[in-house]
């Protein structure tokens, strides 16, 4: 099973796709992409674009609220874990999705 998490108003903001892109044209990509992944066997799952991804440690679940974007490298205060700020966003991102697909 393939799962994918995709902030749509993140990915408007950083492409730099403003308005123009909420209208038909964004739902079809919407659309589109629920289509492809359910026909591919993939879930697309919503998750909160305030969920903590990255100043949440993926070993001990320790919300670091001190870290900076600044940091790019994430050290947990609690169990040491260290890892890219990237990488811990991302296995939290897969984590936090398989928890709203279970939990549905």
């Amino acid at each position: 099973m393939k799962h994918i998490g995709l902030d749509m108003s993140a990915l408007k903001q950083t492409l730099n796709l403003g308005k123009s892109y909420s209208d038909n044209g964004w739902g079809m990509f919407v659309t589109m992409l629920l289509y492809k992944g359910k026909r591919n066997g993939c879930y697309i799952i919503k998750i909160d674009k305030w969920f903590p991804s990255s100043k949440t440690c993926s070993e001990c679940g320790y919300v670091h609220k001190e870290l900076q974007l600044s940091d790019r490298t994430y050290v947990c205060p609690v169990c040491g874990n260290l890892i890219d700020w990237d990488e811990q966003a991302a296995i939290n991102i897969d984590l936090e999705g398989l928890r709203i697909l279970l939990s549905a």
